[in-house]
């Protein structure tokens, strides 16, 4: 059972990859090119295929607490979301949002300003709030449209 578990993980490891991007796409609510900086792209993908890019948690949240205002993606709310991805803030990889662990008040700001770097691991998230001085790691449902506001002041 452990070797099997060993095996899995390592799978994981070498499969995991960052969000792909090209030079060409724009954060749908800031309009900035998200391939320029790569610790803070994130990504959500319709259950109708449609894709929306992000330059940050942040700007992500902002669409998944109001996905009805974007007509283009024909969504009637976030039930119609098939998978939300952020990037982890040490690898660079792509990590399922939900599952993520956000830092809330650090002294990093992403081309978004004010943001909540996203970790796969509590650890990190740990670590990186004690060197950024972070004031509180959130999971996925932790995080508000109210904090997400407050962010955008």
């Amino acid at each position: 059972m452990k070797i099997l578990l060993v095996l899995m993980s390592f799978f994981v490891l070498i499969s995991a990859e960052p969000i792909k991007t090209t030079k060409d796409d724009i954060c749908l609510i800031r309009k900035l090119k998200v391939y320029k900086a790569p610790t803070w792209v994130s990504k959500i993908t319709m259950k109708n295929g449609k894709v929306a890019l992000f330059c940050s948690p942040k700007s992500m949240f902002d669409f998944y607490f109001d996905p009805s205002r974007f007509e283009e993606y024909e969504l009637k709310d976030n039930l119609d979301i098939a998978e939300i991805l952020v990037t982890d803030y040490n690898t660079l990889e792509a990590i399922d949002a939900t599952k993520a662990y956000f830092v809330f008040g650090s002294s990093n700001i992403s081309p978004a300003g004010d943001d909540l770097p996203a970790f796969s691991s509590e650890e990190d998230a740990k670590k990186y709030m004690k060197e950024h001085n972070g004031k509180r790691i959130l999971n996925f449902k932790e995080v508000t449209k109210g904090l997400i506001d407050y962010l955008n002041m």
